[in-house]
C-alpha cells in the first residue's frame, strides 16, 4: 500500500503535465505548399461543363443492366482489389498495433518442475509484471496519429481503385461495342465489294468490261476479307480484356450490347476548388502527408526523455537452498527514466529523414492534384471535340452514301469505271469508321470524366454518424 501512494501521485503530475499533439496544418496550407504554382480558376477553363455538384451513381446514367451486371462481378473477382483490400486489412492490423502502447503492457511469468526446475536452479514461482510509458511529450500519440492516417490513405486507395476499375469496365465495354461494329462495318463493305466484283464479272463474260476492272475488283474484296479478319481479332482481344478484368478465362465468350448506349446527357462537373477534396486518391495522397508530418513528430519526441511506470508481483520458492529471509509474495512498484544522451547524431538524423519524407509527400500530393485538374480538363476538351466532330462526319457519311449511289449508277450506266466506284466506297466505310470511333470516344471520356472528377460508380453513402480524431484533424 506504501508503494501504491507513493506512485499514485506521481503519476497525476507526470499526466498532467503530459504535452498536446501538435495539430496538423491547415489543409488549405498544405495545398499551397504542395501546389505553389496551380492557381486553382473559379470555373473549368475547358467548356462542356454542366452547372451543378458532381454526383454520384454515374453508372446508372448509361441505364444498361448488361453493364451493371459486369461492373458487379468485376467488383467481386478483380485481383487488383482483391490485394487492395488485403492492403487495407494490413492498415488496420498496423493501427491496431500501434495503439496498443498506449496501455499498460502486463505479463505473466512462471516456472516449476520440482528441485530441478527445468534449469537446476531449483527456483520456482510466478511473477506478474506490468508496465507503462507516460507519454508526455507525444510520441506514442504520434505513433498512432500516423498511422491512423496511413490506414485511411488505405482505405481511400482502394476506394479509388473501385472507381478506376469500374470506368475500366465501362470503357472497355464501349470498346468491345465498337470493335464488334467496326467488324460490322467491314462486313457490309465486304459484301459491297462482292457485289461489285459479281458485276466486274458479268461485264467481262459479255465484254463491256475488261480483266483489268475484274481483277481490281476481286483484289478489293481480299482488302476487306482481310479488314474483316483482322477487326475480328481486335473485337476478341476487346473481350478477353474484359474477361480478365473479371477474373475469367479469356474466352473472349464475354457479350457486349449490338449498339452503343444512349448519350448519358449532361454531367454536372462542379467547381475545381472542390476537387481537391472529393477525388478519393488525392485525399489519400492528402492523408499520407497527414501521416508523415505525425511520423516527424514521433522522431522529434524521441530526443526527450522516455518515463516508464513499472510494478510487480511475484511469489519465489526453492527446493534446493534456502532463500534470504523475504517478504513472499513480493508488490513492487517503482518508474525508470531513459534520456538519450549521446548516439552520434541517430536521433537527429532520425529526425531529417522524417521531414525529407514529409517534403515529399508534400510534392507527391501535389503530383497528384495537378494530375485530377488536368484529368478533368482534358476530359472536358476531349468530350466536347467528340461532339463537333460527330455532328461533321455524320455530314460527312450522309454525302458520301449519296456519292457512291451516284458512283454505282454511273458505272452500271457505263460512264466512269470501277476505280472511282471502289475510291468512293472506300471514303464511305473510312467515314463509317471515324463516326463510329468518335461516337466510342465520346462515351469513354465521359466516363473519364466522371472518374476524374471523383463520382462514385455507385450511389451515394450515408455519412458515417462518428468522424475520427484523425479525420477532424484535417478539417
Amino acid at each position: 500500500m506504501r508503494c501504491r501512494r507513493n506512485i499514485l501521485p506521481l503519476v497525476a503530475v507526470l499526466t498532467l503535465g503530459a504535452c498536446a499533439l501538435k495539430d496538423m496544418p491547415p489543409r488549405e496550407d498544405i495545398a499551397k505548399d504542395a501546389m505553389p504554382n496551380l492557381g486553382t480558376p473559379p470555373q473549368w477553363v475547358a467548356p462542356g461543363s454542366a452547372p451543378g455538384a458532381v454526383g454520384d451513381n454515374w453508372l446508372a446514367s448509361f441505364n444498361e443492366p448488361q453493364l451493371d451486371a459486369l461492373v458487379k462481378e468485376v467488383i467481386a473477382y478483380n485481383a487488383d482489389l482483391r490485394i487492395a483490400a488485403a492492403r487495407v486489412d494490413a492498415a488496420a492490423a498496423y493501427l491496431a498495433g500501434a495503439k496498443s502502447p498506449i496501455w499498460p503492457q502486463v505479463n505473466l511469468l512462471a516456472r516449476g518442475g520440482g528441485k530441478m526446475s527445468g534449469d537446476s536452479s531449483g527456483l520456482s514461482g510466478v511473477g506478474l509484471f506490468a508496465s507503462w510509458e507516460l507519454d508526455l511529450w507525444g510520441r506514442v500519440r504520434a505513433v498512432v496519429r500516423s498511422t491512423e492516417f496511413q490506414y485511411q490513405s488505405a482505405q481511400l486507395d482502394a476506394e479509388y481503385a473501385r472507381q478506376s476499375i469500374a470506368a475500366l469496365v465501362a470503357k472497355g465495354w464501349i470498346l468491345g461495342i465498337e470493335a464488334r461494329l467496326q467488324k460490322a462495318q467491314a462486313e457490309a463493305s465486304l459484301q459491297s465489294a462482292e457485289g461489285l466484283a459479281s458485276l466486274a464479272r458479268d461485264r467481262f463474260r459479255v465484254g463491256s468490261g475488261d480483266e483489268y476492272e475484274l481483277a481490281l475488283a476481286q483484289a478489293n474484296v481480299e482488302t476487306f476479307r482481310d479488314t474483316v479478319r483482322n477487326l475480328d481479332l481486335a473485337y476478341q482481344n476487346a473481350l478477353r480484356a474484359l474477361e480478365a478484368l473479371m477474373g475469367r478465362y479469356p474466352a473472349a465468350a464475354v457479350g457486349v450490347a449490338e449498339a452503343l448506349p444512349n448519350w448519358p446527357g449532361d454531367a454536372p462537373a462542379g467547381l475545381p476548388s472542390e476537387l481537391l477534396e472529393r477525388r478519393p486518391d488525392v485525399v489519400a495522397a492528402e492523408r499520407r502527408v497527414a501521416a508523415a508530418f505525425y511520423r516527424t513528430e514521433e522522431a522529434k519526441a524521441a530526443r526527450l526523455p522516455k518515463i516508464t511506470l513499472v510494478a510487480s508481483f511475484t511469489s519465489i520458492n526453492s527446493e534446493l537452498f534456502v532463500l534470504q529471509p523475504r517478504d513472499n509474495p513480493v508488490l513492487s512498484g517503482g518508474a525508470g527514466l531513459l534520456q538519450p544522451l549521446f548516439l552520434g547524431g541517430l536521433l537527429q538524423a532520425q529526425v531529417d529523414v522524417r521531414t525529407a519524407e514529409q517534403q515529399a509527400a508534400i510534392a507527391e500530393y501535389g503530383k497528384i492534384g495537378a494530375r485530377a485538374f488536368g484529368e478533368v480538363e482534358g476530359a472536358l476538351a476531349a468530350g466536347l471535340t467528340a461532339a463537333e466532330r460527330e455532328e461533321i462526319l455524320v455530314r460527312a457519311v450522309r454525302d458520301n452514301e449519296r456519292a457512291l449511289e451516284l458512283a454505282n449508277i454511273k458505272y452500271r450506266v457505263g460512264s466512269t469505271d470501277l476505280r472511282t466506284v471502289q475510291q468512293q466506297q472506300l471514303a464511305l466505310y473510312a467515314a463509317r469508321v471515324a463516326l463510329l470511333s468518335v461516337q466510342s470516344e465520346r462515351l469513354v471520356q465521359r466516363v473519364n470524366l466522371y472518374l476524374a472528377l471523383g463520382g462514385s460508380f455507385e450511389p451515394a453513402k450515408a455519412a458515417p454518424a462518428q468522424t475520427s480524431d484523425a479525420s477532424r484533424a484535417l478539417r
